[in-house]
C-alpha cells in the first residue's frame, strides 16, 4: 500500500474507508490467464532459478510457490523484490521473508537488494527509487544496526547509491557524523547535497541547513559542490525569504544560473523580495537576448526562462510589461507541467496565459503510467474525458483517447514514463478558465488543471484569483495527503468507516481498472 494518497480534501473520510479496504489485499491487476502456478525448478543452478523466474510476468511471478520454509525460496522472494510493478506491500513481506530465512533485518535486506540491482534492466531506476523509500522508512534503530552497511553505500562507487547511504545515515539519527562523512572529499560532498532530496521527515532536512549554507558560501568549492548546495538548500521549505536571498545573488553567474533559476522555482513566489527582483528580471532578459537563436529551445534555457517569468510577476506593471515584451522577442512563453509519481495529478494546477498569444506546455511524465495532456473549451473537461474513453487507443490523429470534438484546443500524444512532450499552441482569443486533463481512461477523475487565458498577464499576476473547480463541484484542487495527515483519525475508533463503504468507492472510483481485491 503507498505511503502517500493524492484527493480532494473534503473527501478525507473516503479516503480512509478505502485505504482501509485496500490494505485487505490489493495487487496490480493484469490479464486474464492461468492462475496455476507455474512450475519453476527451485533445486537447480541459481542461475537457471533466475533465468526461469525472469521469463515469468509480475502475475505469473506472484503465483510460484514462496515459504519461508526452506532457503529454496530465496531467489523467488529476491525475484519479487527486484520487480517494479509489485505491490508495495508484497514487496515489504518478501523483504520480511528474506530476513527471515537470512537472520539478518528488512533494512539490511533492502540495501542487499539495492546493491544486487541490475542497471540495465528495465525499471531499474524506478525500482532503486522505490526500494530507497522503503529503506528510509525503516525505523531508527533498524538503521543504526546497519551503520557499516550504509557506510559502505555512502562511500562506495555506485553513484546513485551514495545519496541513498547518507540519507540512512541521517535518517538513523547521525547528522555531525554524517556531516563529518561528507567533507572528506568532493565526490562525497555532492552525494551528501544530492540525499536531501530523499529525505522525506522536514526536521531531518532543517538540521543540514547550516552546513549546506557553509558550503555553499565557500567560495573555494567546486562548481559542482555549489550547484548541489544550490539544489538541496531549496528542497528545505523552512526560512524561505532567507534562502531565495542567498539563492538570487548566484543567478547573475553564468556557471551557476541555471541551477540557481532551477532552486528559486521551488520557492513560493511571495518569498521572492521584491525590492531585488528589477534588477534579476533585467539580468534574465538580458540573458535571454544574448542566448543564440538555436540554444533556446534548450531544457537549461527554459528553466530559466521559467524563473524569469516568475521574476515578472514580483514587479509592477509597468515594468513586468516592459520586460515581458522584450522577452517575447526572443522566446515563447514556456509553461512546464510534471505528473506526480503514484499521485495521478499533475504539479502544477492552473497558470495563466495572455489571449491570443502563444505558448508551449511542456510535460514531463515522471508516473509509473501513460499520461496525457488535453486542452479542452470551458466546461468541457468531463464531456472531453468520457469522449476520450470512447474513442479508445487508436484515438483521432493517432492520439490515443482523444475524441474528434471541437470542445478539444489541442493535445499531446499519450507520455510513457519518464518522457516528456511539447505542445506549442496560440491561446485563445476569448478570456476564460479552459480545462486541462489527461483522457486515459478514468485518470479525468483528479489529473487536471486550468488554463485561465487573460487579457493582461501582467495586471493578473498582481492580483492572482484560483480559477473555479473545473470538473464542476466546489471542492479544492488535488491536494497531497500523507500518512502524519491522518494522525488522530483513530483515536474515536471506526465509527463510519467499513469494508463495505470502501468496497463501494473502489467499485465508484474505478479502481477495478487497475487493481483488483483477493484475486477478484
Amino acid at each position: 500500500m503507498k505511503a502517500t494518497l493524492s484527493i480532494s480534501s473534503p473527501f478525507s473520510r473516503v479516503v480512509l474507508a478505502t485505504w482501509i479496504f485496500l490494505s485487505i489485499a490489493t495487487i496490480p491487476a493484469g490479464n486474464a490467464e492461468d492462475q496455476t502456478a507455474p512450475k519453476v525448478y527451485l533445486d537447480k543452478s541459481p542461475r537457471i532459478v533466475k533465468y526461469q523466474l525472469k521469463r515469468l510476468n509480475d502475475e505469473r511471478l506472484l503465483l510460484v510457490e514462496r515459504s519461508t520454509s526452506d532457503a529454496k525460496y530465496i531467489p523467488v522472494y529476491e525475484a519479487i523484490v527486484a520487480r517494479p510493478g509489485i505491490a508495495a506491500n508484497i514487496r515489504q513481506e518478501s523483504l520480511g521473508a528474506l530476513a527471515e530465512l537470512r537472520s539478518t533485518s528488512v533494512a539490511k535486506e533492502i540495501v542487499t537488494a539495492l546493491e544486487g540491482l541490475d542497471r540495465r534492466a528495465d525499471g531499474a531506476t524506478r525500482i532503486e527509487s522505490l526500494l530507497t523509500r522503503q529503506l528510509l522508512r525503516q525505523s531508527p534503530q533498524s538503521l543504526s544496526a546497519i551503520r557499516a552497511s550504509l557506510v559502505e553505500l555512502a562511500r562506495g562507487e555506485e553513484e546513485s547509491l551514495k545519496p541513498v547511504g547518507f540519507a540512512a545515515l541521517i535518517s538513523s539519527g547521525e547528522n555531525e557524523s554524517t556531516q563529518e562523512l561528507a567533507v572528506t572529499d568532493e565526490t562525497s560532498l555532492v552525494a551528501f547535497m544530492r540525499c536531501i532530496r530523499l529525505l522525506a521527515d522536514e526536521e531531518s532536512r532543517l538540521l543540514q541547513r547550516d552546513f549546506i549554507l557553509a558550503q555553499l558560501a565557500d567560495t573555494q568549492a567546486v562548481d559542482a559542490v555549489r550547484i548541489a548546495a544550490i539544489d538541496a538548500v531549496s528542497r528545505i521549505k523552512a526560512q524561505p525569504k532567507e534562502t531565495a536571498v542567498r539563492l538570487l545573488e548566484f543567478v547573475a553567474q553564468p556557471d551557476l544560473r541555471v541551477a540557481a533559476s532551477r532552486a528559486l522555482m521551488r520557492i513560493p513566489g511571495k518569498a521572492l523580495p521584491a525590492e531585488s527582483m528589477l534588477s534579476v528580471a533585467e539580468d534574465l532578459v538580458g540573458f535571454a537576448e544574448a542566448t543564440d537563436a538555436k540554444n533556446r529551445t534548450s531544457d537549461k534555457f527554459i528553466d530559466v526562462i521559467q524563473f524569469a517569468e516568475r521574476a515578472l510577476t514580483r514587479l509592477t506593471p509597468d515594468d513586468a510589461k516592459r520586460l515581458r515584451d522584450r522577452l517575447r522577442a526572443v522566446s515563447v512563453r514556456v509553461v512546464k507541467l510534471t505528473t506526480v509519481e503514484e499521485e495521478m495529478r499533475y504539479d502544477v494546477p492552473y497558470f495563466a496565459v495572455e489571449a491570443g498569444r502563444p505558448v508551449q506546455i511542456l510535460l514531463e511524465n515522471h508516473d509509473l503510467m501513460p499520461h496525457n495532456l488535453v486542452v479542452t473549451v470551458p466546461e468541457a473537461l468531463k464531456a472531453v474525458a468520457l469522449a476520450g474513453l470512447a474513442a479508445g487507443p487508436e484515438g483521432t490523429g493517432g492520439l490515443p483517447y482523444v475524441p474528434d470534438s471541437p470542445n478539444v484546443i489541442a493535445a499531446t500524444e499519450m507520455i510513457q514514463p519518464d518522457e516528456t512532450a511539447r505542445l506549442t499552441i496560440t491561446a485563445p482569443n476569448e478570456p476564460g478558465e479552459y480545462p486541462y486533463v489527461c483522457t486515459f481512461p478514468q485518470h479525468w477523475y483528479r489529473m487536471y488543471g486550468v488554463m485561465v487565458v487573460v487579457e493582461d498577464l501582467d495586471a493578473w499576476n498582481q492580483n492572482p484569483v484560483e480559477p473555479a473547480n473545473p470538473i464542476g463541484s466546489n471542492r479544492s484542487f488535488v491536494q497531497a495527503w500523507t500518512l502524519a495527515d491522518f494522525e488522530g483519525a483513530f483515536e474515536k475508533g471506526m465509527d463510519g468507516r467499513s469494508p463495505a463503504i470502501g468496497e463501494k468507492i473502489f467499485n465508484e472510483a474505478s479502481c477495478l481498472g487497475c487493481h483488483k481485491i483477493k484475486g477478484i
